[in-house]
């Protein structure tokens, strides 16, 4: 038998769907553990592309560490929202003009590398197997 699927102006609503797997690009439409978690992770990456030495990354990594655990017994939603949007503008201030990519990833300085094969260039499949390699066989 065929289930009936929802059509996908409505996705939320759909049979083994959950509302939080909803992509929506408000960020205030999130739950604040996930704005705070993904706060979090680019507070992090954007400290990376300032210190790029491990070492000092590590103790900026327990500083901004610090400045969360300090937010973390908030319980009023008035506080914890203005909390979030203060890292957020505190974010986008301290964001890096020349972000650290990965080399290999989209955007760095390897990704794509491999160059096209010649076209004058074909593929043997039977290498190897060529009489003089193998006595008798051929």
């Amino acid at each position: 038998p065929l289930r009936r699927v929802r059509p996908p102006d409505r996705p939320e609503r759909a049979q083994g769907w959950r509302s939080s797997h909803v992509h929506t690009s408000r960020m205030s439409a999130l739950s604040n553990h996930t704005r705070v978690t993904r706060l979090y992770r680019h507070s992090l990456k954007t400290m990376l592309s300032w210190a790029v030495q491990r070492d000092i990354f590590y103790t900026e990594r327990d500083r901004i560490r610090a400045q969360f655990e300090a937010n973390a017994g908030l319980n009023q939603p008035g506080q914890i929202a203005k909390a979030i949007a203060a890292g957020e503008a505190k974010l986008a201030e301290y964001s890096h003009p020349d972000p650290y990519t990965v080399p290999t990833a989209y955007g760095g300085s390897k990704y794509a590398r491999n160059p096209p094969v010649p076209g004058e260039m074909e593929v043997v499949n039977d290498f190897g197997r060529e009489s003089y390699v193998v006595p008798g066989k051929y």
